[in-house]
Parts: structure tokens; sequence; C-alpha cells
């Protein structure tokens, strides 16, 4: 049976437009955004398929090209559409960064960095750069290193600061390992650029470690 016999309060279109997108499963969300099934499967069983598949709606979002592209249902224009959408939703929470002054919404600047950070297989270090008010100005990913570093030289953040005019920076990187603990090394970079930057009046306001769950904080652990 196709979704369109299906009573219309079971329908996953008519059952969020009713209800909100909060009342669907993830299956059902999923279902809206692929339209259709596949032969003698409607939309909601090849959603319910590739959750299981995937382990998730994270690892169907994070799998790689070739691997989506391969399987039953998707295709390059499916993954397109996955990948804008993933984009978006890290392109909306970065405009709300910019509503206010992010000393003051360290939560959203957490949730906004492990969105942007912590599904790269490789080491990336990236850089906040705010303004005399402490609004973001832009979010950079400067570094990208090999699945456990990432070469981070001070000259090019000083030089992105002062190309911006920004005043303060928050600091990140993430370890694709999952484990969010700073390394030594993690720590010594930190007061190089603590150093370089201050030398022109521009405050590191944070260091933040992304893992997966956890987040680190160099502030809170009051190490700058």
């Amino acid at each position: 049976m196709s979704i369109r016999q299906w009573p219309e309060t079971e329908r996953p279109r008519e059952k969020l437009l009713t209800h909100g997108p909060g009342a669907l499963s993830d299956a059902e969300l999923l279902a809206i955004f692929l339209r259709t099934g596949s032969r003698g499967r409607t939309a909601v069983d090849l959603a319910r398929q590739l959750i299981r598949q995937f382990g998730g709606l994270r690892g169907l979002l994070r799998a790689e090209h070739q691997q989506l592209v391969a399987t039953p249902g998707l295709g390059p224009a499916k993954y397109a559409q996955l990948q804008a959408v993933l984009e978006l939703a890290k392109r909306h929470q970065g405009e709300s960064l910019r509503s206010g002054t992010l000393i003051d919404n360290s939560v959203l600047v957490k949730d906004y960095l492990q969105l942007r950070l912590r599904d790269h297989k490789r080491e990336v270090f990236a850089c906040l750069f705010l303004d005399t008010r402490h609004r973001l100005i832009r979010y950079e990913e400067l570094f990208h290193g090999t699945l456990d570093s990432a070469s981070v030289h001070p000259r090019e953040v000083l030089v992105r600061a002062l190309a911006l005019n920004a005043a303060a920076v928050i600091l990140a990187h993430n370890h694709p390992s999952g484990d969010a603990e700073p390394s030594e090394a993690d720590k010594r970079i930190t007061r190089r650029l603590r150093d370089a930057l201050g030398l022109v009046d521009i405050r590191v306001l944070d260091h933040l470690v992304v893992g997966d769950p956890a987040t680190v904080s160099f502030a809170e652990r009051e190490w700058l």
C-alpha cells in the first residue's frame, strides 16, 4: 500500500503540517525528504531501512559519497540534497551566533562547533573571529591535519585576525578519536597563540576541544 492510501492522520507530510515536525519519528522526517520509496517499499519503509543500515540519521549524514550513491533508493541527487540540508543546519546555527555576544552563549558556541567539527575524520583547527563586542565576524577552518594532529601556525592565525579586524578569537579543534581531553601539545599551542595574538591586543577568549560527545573548554578550566 502506498502512503497516499494511508489515513491522512498517518501520512508524514500531513502529520507534520498538523502537529509540527517534533511529532514525527526520524523515519517519517526522512521519508518526507526522500519523497518516494523503491519497488515494493514506501518512502517510510525505505527511510527505516536506511536508518538501520547506517546506524541512525547521524551515520547517514556523515556517510561517504560513494557509499551513499551506491545505496538503492539514493543516488547523486539525494546525496547532494542531504549535504545541502546539513550545510543549511550549520549556517542556520551560525546565524544564531551573530545575534548576540558569544561570551554569553557558551552552550550555543559548543553546539555550533560540535556540528561543524565533530564528524571530521581528520583533525581540523578552526577560529571564531570576533569584533570588539564579541560578536561573530567569521568562522574559518584554517588547518587540516592527519588522523591525530594538525600543524598550526600562529603567524597565519594572526594574519587572518588582523585581516578581519578581529578584537578577539575563540580557538577550536576536534579530536577524531572522540576523546576531548586536551593534550600537552594542545596546551602549548594555545599558549603560543595567546602570546602571539596578545602582542597586537587580540584576546584569546577560549580554546574548545571537540570530541564525541564532550567538548572541553580551556576557559572553564581556567587555563587561559
